[in-house]
């Protein structure tokens, strides 16, 4: 088989390989057919297999990629729908860039493997470009394999080695049925049966334990063409108190990212109708704060009255979105109409930290973008009891990316054994519980509230205590071992 496919023309293989890279999208929420991820990367070895050079070899994973990355991806096209008449144009160029640039790491997996000579080596080069992903200019680790797994049997095991040792396992579960596939049909049946268990399975954990304490999640649904009119601004404030103030009292109230469409000072006596319509429980809301001419994108928390106790500001911003990387960069180079058409100033804030709720413990802050890091979350000094996300995703659409950014903050807490409390301006709000479950939620594109009993933390995790460092030192290890012997004789023959 590997024959006739080397011997079709180019455009043929290159069409096949961008149709195993939208198969794997498959798998990613919403369509949620989750075995279509390791026949993905089964193929991915089937087309390193079939390279003749490294030039093949680049080429096959950088298309694979763009295949997979086109269509997990295509929310990216929401922001720009929603002042359509100004903005719309830049959609399809945004999703292309996008995904041709997250290509990039996948074309690099596969010319290191076919540097190396030995298939195997992209079992380690995958996981070590997705690892890359996650990291360099400040990451964008969304997509990556192992977030398709969130609701089966095989996601548990991102509290053991967080997405990077996942998707290692995959990869390694993908290789041995591509070889054993050439050498014996038993052996492959067999893996691809416990390949199929842990991709269709739900968890087999029980039930979570429940604390005695409640968290109230509210859903303004404010959506983004209509959150920034002043006209409109009375219409979701109302929906916020009334849903607070609402049926019995909360031991938290939480109200979704930029709930109010105010600087912090310039608002209070906004923030006090927030405090009193807990009613005695506080009330954690999103807002953006003022310092001096910077602004930050902020959580704070009210007691009764009003008064803010407490203030976590977002640290990792979203690119074009909150901050302009390279701006000086650009600018110098003439590129000051694109650089103007982007959001700049947002302050960053000093970093992860937990905050005191009192009875319930501690929780940890997270604001939209920021649930994406799996070393974010677990970047704390201290560990939370709970962690809570303050999201927007009505920038996101109403297809695919509430779906994903919801799969994402599942990775996180099955990756700390924590629950989740997450708020939400449009949905999709979720109380999730340690083995990333959801306990109860509101739909997408519903407003009104929530309550859900807050989970007991489990025992912290493997992937807790150690993050990212031993996989990432066994990927660079076995990476460059694979490699070793091709420079070695590299020199000999300089």
């Amino acid at each position: 088989m590997i024959d006739r496919f080397k011997a079709l023309p180019l455009w043929v293989q290159s069409l096949g390989a961008i149709c195993v890279g939208g198969v794997g999208a498959l798998a990613q929420q919403p369509f949620g057919l989750v075995p279509l991820i390791l026949v993905m990367l089964v193929l991915g070895f089937a087309a390193l297999s079939a390279s003749s050079n490294l030039r093949d070899a680049t080429r096959f994973g950088w298309i694979i990629g763009f295949g997979y990355f086109l269509i997990t991806l295509q929310w990216i096209t929401a922001p720009f729908q929603v002042d359509a008449q100004q903005t719309a144009w830049m959609a399809p160029f945004a999703l292309i860039l996008m995904a041709g640039g997250m290509a990039l790491f996948w074309g690099l997996a596969f010319v290191l493997a076919g540097f190396s000579g030995r298939l195997w080596a992209l079992i380690f080069t995958w996981p070590l470009v997705e690892l890359l992903r996650a990291y360099v200019f400040t990451g964008f680790p969304w997509g990556t394999p192992p977030q398709a797994l969130v609701d089966v049997l095989g996601g548990q095991a991102l509290a053991w080695g967080g997405p990077h040792g996942v998707m290692l396992v995959m990869c390694a579960a993908a290789f041995a049925i591509f070889h054993s596939a050439q050498m014996s049909k038993v052996v492959t049946f067999g893996v691809g049966i416990v390949a199929l268990a842990v991709t269709l399975n739900p968890p087999l954990a029980g039930s979570a334990q429940l604390t005695e304490h409640t968290v109230r999640l509210v859903q303004p649904n404010a959506p983004q063409r209509d959150k920034w009119n002043p006209e409109k601004f009375g219409v979701f404030i109302n929906r916020l108190l009334q849903s607070t103030q609402a049926g019995d009292v909360p031991d938290l109230v939480l109200w979704s990212e930029t709930a109010l469409p105010y600087l912090a000072h310039n608002a209070p006596e906004i923030l006090q109708a927030a405090g009193e319509a807990g009613r005695g429980a506080p009330v954690a809301l999103g807002i953006l704060r003022a310092d001096g001419p910077t602004l930050y994108n902020s959580m704070v928390v009210l007691n009764p009255v009003g008064q803010i106790t407490a203030t976590y500001d977002k640290h990792h911003l979203v690119p074009f979105g909150e901050y302009m990387p390279f701006r000086p960069v650009l600018s110098a180079l003439g590129l000051h109409a694109f650089v103007d058409m982007f959001v700049d100033g947002f302050g960053k804030g000093g970093g992860a930290k937990t905050l005191d709720f009192g009875p319930l413990g501690k929780g940890l802050p997270l604001i939209c973008y920021e649930a994406v890091f799996a070393h974010d979350v677990g970047g704390a000094v201290e560990r939370s009891d709970f962690l809570i996300q303050l999201t927007n995703d009505a920038w996101f659409g109403t297809f695919a990316g509430p779906e994903q950014h919801l799969a994402q903050a599942k990775m996180r807490s099955i990756e700390q054994g924590l629950p989740m409390a997450r708020a939400a301006n449009t949905g999709i709000s979720a109380m999730i519980d340690p083995y990333g479950r959801v306990l109860k939620s509101l739909s997408l594109n519903e407003a009104g509230y929530v309550d859900a009993s807050l989970p007991m933390p489990l025992p912290p995790t493997v992937y807790s205590k150690l993050g990212d460092l031993p996989i990432a030192l066994l990927l660079i290890f076995v990476t460059f071992m694979a490699l070793l012997p091709k420079m070695t004789f590299g020199r000999s023959h300089d």
